[in-house]
């Protein structure tokens, strides 16, 4: 007798079972992540974050930076404690409701973490310890309303911001880069109220409320506006960039020249229309630019990591002091930095001649220093030249800690222009000549000899000597070439500030300009001038404000958090050159390329069966 090979309905139900999503929750990942959660907002409220953002509105009235501060961390718990990464082709085993669950527990746990701060602060002064933990803080996480109520606005908020984080793991990649992309402009046009008020009075009036911040329409304008761009061109941006670094695709030098074209216009035209706060903060970023161009020759291009290259820039200033101060202890030339002029030249060639000398002195002894090494050594050399500057031994000549002061504005005689630091827009016009003049000769030297031999030095500085490099003749070209650039760079900041004092020229600059540099991209100009823009526009400098003034206080604590996490997740920088990407990613390019000679060699094996 037959027997039947029909399924049954059990075995049917088992075979189908895999292949259908799970209703549970990893309990373990979920409680992580809310005690990280809960952790983090404790430590962003204990050091005084959400007390001095709140100051700040980015959508009034319902949304200042102190709560974003804040609600940003059961949102993000949420979403990484209901995104599960699935291999292509298999199906996620975590249902719609578990992800929800997952989220919304994230941040009801990241909640209690906050209540239970606002019960201590209450109930003990901390303030010997954690002096920001003040009574203004509880009533921030309270928001007036008493611990009790407190408890059920602070979890029931968290709840729903962690669910919405779970809801968006769920999305489609298309829906989720749309989603972000509202997020994040709404973001970015709130913080950027100054500038954008200054370009058009329109916007003031129907964008911004007049207390602050974006009004809630106007965020729905802006969020809608750039949501639906994100959605529409979602990957467009990482797929041209990917097609630029294979080489399938290269832009055009048509397109270069009207990019060019239509960025010097900008600039020329650009300060017209802004006020002189947004002006001075161009000038400081056009200082820093500067300053990242010089370094990105050094660092980007050779390799060198150069942790003293505050000590050109000291050069620079000191020089243009000396020459043009009528209250400089010894010498009192008394030149003007006059550049239709026979005085401004020699000061301009001055400044140069002593960056070059300077530069081989700085870069002569670390000549055969590597690494680690080199940046140690490099760092010391940048503190003694301020030490020196500082010291009674040069205080005939550079005044020790009186400095030099009194330094006259710089001119254009014939066009009857005067270039000084009360006014910006001045500054900003003569920092981007100098701009131009950096972003030529970057460029040009990477495509010239010496920048193919500092390539290969980069890469590997033995094999480098070895095909006969000269590599003691092109580490002193990039030390010199990063000196001159800089040195221009102080040149600027001594007609802008009219005083030069040792203390003006810290570890901590050479520190900022290297993040600059590391996060907009190293070896890439635009890259620089990207990070630029995002770093000392946006956070500002050492001693100079950015768009968010109220970053000041924690602004090394960002500097520190942004570096750690382009260290880890995005070593080439924001916007990489397609070499350096190659070096960074060289083995992950190695292993795709043996998947597809793998892939090939198993095709033709098997069309030749």
């Amino acid at each position: 007798m037959a027997t039947s090979t029909k399924p049954s309905i059990e075995s049917a139900g088992e075979a189908a079972r895999p292949n259908r999503p799970a209703s549970r929750i990893d309990w373990r990942k979920t409680a992580k992540l809310g005690f990280i959660g809960g952790l983090t907002t404790v430590f962003i409220v204990a050091i005084g974050m959400l007390e001095a953002f709140d100051r700040r509105i980015l959508i009034a009235p319902i949304l200042s930076l102190g709560y974003l501060a804040v609600g940003w961390v059961p949102f993000g718990s949420g979403y990484m404690a209901s995104k599960q990464d699935v291999v292509e082709g298999a199906i996620d085993s975590q249902s719609a409701i578990s992800k929800l669950l997952a989220g919304a527990l994230t941040g009801g746990i990241t909640a209690l973490f906050l209540w239970l701060l606002a019960v201590a602060v209450d109930a003990w002064d901390m303030r010997g310890i954690f002096v920001k933990l003040s009574p203004g803080v509880v009533e921030l996480l309270t928001f007036g309303r008493g611990l009790g109520s407190a408890l059920a606005i602070l979890v029931g908020g968290s709840l729903l911001l962690g669910a919405l984080g779970g809801g968006a793991s769920m999305l489609s990649e298309r829906a989720r880069r749309g989603l972000f992309g509202a997020l994040s402009w709404v973001f970015v046009v709130a913080i950027l109220q100054v500038v954008v008020n200054d370009l058009n009075g329109w916007f003031r009036t129907h964008l911004y409320d007049i207390n602050g911040g974006l009004t809630v329409p106007g965020a729905m304008v802006v969020a809608g506006g750039a949501g639906f761009v994100a959605y529409r061109f979602a990957g467009a941006v990482g797929r041209t960039r990917a097609r630029l670094h294979s080489g399938e695709a290269t832009v055009p030098s048509r397109y270069r020249i009207v990019l060019g074209v239509v960025l010097v216009v900008l600039a020329l035209a650009l300060p017209a229309f802004l006020g002189t706060i947004v002006n001075e903060l161009l000038a400081n970023v056009g200082l820093f630019l500067l300053m990242g161009l010089g370094l990105n020759i050094v660092v980007g291009y050779a390799g060198l990591l150069d942790l003293g290259y505050v000590a050109f820039f000291a050069v620079g200033a000191y020089t243009t002091a000396v020459l043009t101060s009528p209250i400089s202890p010894r010498f009192k030339p008394m030149l003007t930095v006059d550049f239709l002029a026979a005085g401004g030249w020699i000061v301009l060639g001055v400044v140069v001649l002593a960056a070059i000398v300077a530069g081989i002195l700085v870069g002569t002894p670390v000549i055969r220093m590597r690494g680690d090494y080199l940046a140690i050594v490099t760092l010391g050399f940048g503190e003694i030249v301020r030490i020196l500057f500082l010291s009674d031994w040069l205080s005939p000549t550079f005044g020790g800690a009186q400095g030099v002061r009194q330094i006259p504005a710089a001119k254009l005689d014939v066009l009857d222009v005067t270039i000084t630091g009360i006014n910006p827009k001045s500054i900003f016009y003569i920092v981007m000549v100098f701009v131009a003049i950096a972003i030529y000769v970057s460029w040009r030297l990477s495509k010239s000899r010496i920048g193919r031999a500092w390539a290969a030095m980069r890469e590997d500085e033995s094999v480098a000597a070895a095909m006969g490099i000269d590599t003691v003749r092109a580490k002193l070209l990039a030390f010199v070439a990063g000196a001159i650039l800089a040195s221009f760079g102080g040149m600027i900041f001594a007609i802008k500030v009219g005083s030069v004092f040792p203390n003006s020229f810290e570890l901590l600059v050479s520190i900022i300009v290297l993040v600059v540099v590391i996060v907009g991209g190293m070896g890439n100009i635009p890259g620089v001038i990207v990070g630029a823009l995002v770093l000392i526009g946006v956070l500002g400098g050492p001693t100079q404000p950015g768009v968010l003034a109220e970053f000041a206080e924690f602004k090394l604590l960002i500097y520190g958090a942004i570096l750690v996490y382009m260290m880890l997740q995005r070593p080439e920088g924001l916007l990489p050159s397609v070499r350096r990407s190659r070096e960074l990613h060289q083995e992950e390019f190695l292993q795709d390329a043996w998947i597809v000679s793998t892939q090939v060699a198993d095709e033709t094996a098997e069309a030749t069966r």
